[in-house]
């Protein structure tokens, strides 16, 4: 059984780089290797949809200068890239406070968005200054305009109204991650895909990002089909 949508958090560059007396930076950019190696794999075993959280709206707080290599290797990935992702058909998309982000890097992100938009074997997302209580907030206020404004009546609101104003809308039916990857063994979502995770399957192998190869992704996708998934019931 394989996942349609899966959503990874990306974590443990740092302690990579700093278990082998290498500055943080490195780890991000050996980090980055590693999303190629993933994205072609899943590409490859048909899943649909394939989220990475690459910045989190806590990240900001990280040191200026490593937050500018961030963007700097963000920049670099879609320059060298986006040709196989159209060969691929693999569609770009970003989620999160776009507006946040260096001119340069959103330029690069909105055109790599444009020229792989007619991508339908997979979507890749990246997460980039994304919160998932940011998310939820945003869609709050979104409905509470339109009750205000009478386009919408507080009873009549279900899940299907809220999903479809989530920043994942676009994933249609795919927007509900399967399963949730955290690497480096840490054991918690940070803040991500918070209502898209209601019913996913968790994986948190040991290893950290840097290390996480193709072979450690088949055994994530392994342990998931494992998994009885009930959705509440028996």
């Amino acid at each position: 059984m394989i996942p349609h949508h899966i959503a990874i958090i990306m974590d443990g560059n740092g302690r990579w780089a700093k278990a082998r007396d290498y500055p943080r930076f490195y780890g991000h950019i050996r980090g980055t290797a590693r999303v190629k190696e993933i994205v072609t794999e899943a590409r490859r075993l048909g899943i649909k949809a394939l989220t990475l959280f690459a910045f989190s709206t806590e990240n900001w707080k990280r040191p200026e200068a490593e937050v500018n290599v961030l963007w700097k290797l963000l920049k670099k990935y879609l320059r060298r890239e986006i040709a196989t992702m159209k060969k691929n058909g693999i569609r770009l998309v970003v989620i999160g406070e776009m507006h946040r982000l260096p001119d340069d890097a959103r330029f690069e992100l909105e055109k790599a968005i444009h020229e792989s938009r007619e991508g339908r074997e997979m979507t890749l997302t990246f997460a980039l200054s994304y919160g998932g209580r940011s998310e939820i907030l945003d869609v709050a206020r979104s409905i509470a305009r339109d009750c205000m404004e009478g386009r919408l009546v507080p009873d009549k609101i279900d899940e299907r109204i809220f999903a479809d104003r989530l920043w994942t809308r676009g994933l249609g039916d795919f927007s509900d991650v399967d399963l949730m990857i955290r690497t480096s063994g840490e054991r918690r979502i940070s803040n991500y895909l918070l209502w898209q995770c209601s019913y996913a399957e968790f994986d948190f192998p040991e290893t950290y990002w840097p290390d996480y190869s193709v072979e450690e992704f088949r055994k994530s996708l392994e342990n998931f089909s494992q998994r009885k998934r009930r959705f509440g019931g028996v």
